[in-house]
C-alpha cells in the first residue's frame, strides 16, 4: 500500500517576533521621520536635524526596548501566577474543574460521554491537566523563557534600524530643504516595502498594509512638518 505523503502546515509560528519587529520598524520609521520633517520646516541646516534625530533615536529605542521588556514580562507573570490558581483548584476544587472540562468540550459539539474518557486521562497527569486548563479555559500560552530579553532587543535594534532610514539624506546633504526632499522619497519608499512584507507575514494582504503603513506614516510627517513651518513663522 502506497505511503500517503504528509500534509504541509504553513502556518506562521513566529508572530510574537513579527510584532515585536512591526512595531519597532514603525514607530523607527514613522517618528524621526516626523521629527526630521518638521525641524526642516523650522531650521535650514542638515546638521542639526541629524543631531536632533540621532538623539530621538537613541531615546526611543531604549523606551520602546523597555516597554516591550516590561510587556513581554507582565505576560509572563500573568502566566505564572493563573498557573498557580490552576494547579490549587484541580487539588482543592476537583469536581468543579471537571464540570469546566466536560463544558470546554461541549463547545466543540462533544458530549459528555464522550469526553470523560479525556478527563480520566488528564486526571492520572495532572501537569497535562493543568496545561489543558491554561490553553483552553484561560486561552493563555506559556511564554518563551527569555521572551521579555529578545522582546527588548528587537524593538530596540528595530526602531534603530528604522530611524536611520529617513536621517540617511541628512548626513548627506547640508541643507535640510534638499534633505528633506529625498528623505520623503526614501522613507514612503521604505514605508511601503516594510507594510507590504507585513501584510506577507501577517495574512492581512500586503498591498493593502503598504499602502496603509505608508499613509500614516505620510500624515505623521506632513502633519510634523506644518506644525513646525507655523510655529517658526510667528
Amino acid at each position: 500500500m502506497e505511503a500517503v505523503p504528509a500534509h504541509p502546515e504553513d502556518h506562521f509560528e513566529s508572530s510574537e517576533s513579527v510584532r515585536d519587529v512591526v512595531i519597532g520598524m514603525s514607530d523607527g520609521l514613522t517618528v524621526p521621520f516626523a521629527l526630521a520633517a518638521g525641524l526642516s520646516g523650522a531650521v535650514s541646516s542638515a546638521h542639526v536635524v541629524v543631531l536632533a534625530g540621532l538623539a530621538e533615536i537613541a531615546a526611543g529605542s531604549i523606551a520602546m526596548g523597555l516597554g516591550g521588556y516590561l510587556a513581554a514580562r507582565g505576560d509572563a507573570e500573568h502566566y505564572a501566577s493563573e498557573r498557580r490558581r490552576e494547579e490549587l483548584e484541580i487539588v482543592e476544587r476537583t469536581q468543579d474543574e471537571e464540570e469546566e472540562v466536560y463544558e470546554i468540550f461541549e463547545q466543540y459539539g462533544v458530549d459528555r460521554l464522550e469526553s470523560e474518557p479525556v478527563l480520566t486521562a488528564l486526571k492520572r497527569n495532572p501537569a497535562a491537566w493543568v496545561n489543558f486548563m491554561m490553553r483552553f479555559e484561560l486561552g493563555l500560552e506559556e511564554p518563551a523563557k527569555g521572551r521579555a530579553s529578545r522582546s527588548a532587543l528587537t524593538i530596540a535594534v528595530s526602531y534603530v534600524v528604522g530611524g536611520l532610514v529617513p536621517l540617511l539624506p541628512y548626513m548627506l546633504v547640508t541643507h535640510s530643504a534638499d534633505a528633506l526632499r529625498d528623505s520623503v522619497l526614501i522613507t514612503l519608499a521604505a514605508l511601503f516595502v516594510f507594510g507590504g512584507i507585513k501584510g506577507r507575514l501577517t495574512g492581512s494582504g500586503w498591498l493593502r498594509s503598504a499602502l496603509q503603513t505608508s499613509l500614516i506614516g505620510g500624515v505623521a510627517a506632513s502633519a510634523a512638518y506644518g506644525l513646525a513651518t507655523l510655529l517658526s513663522a510667528h
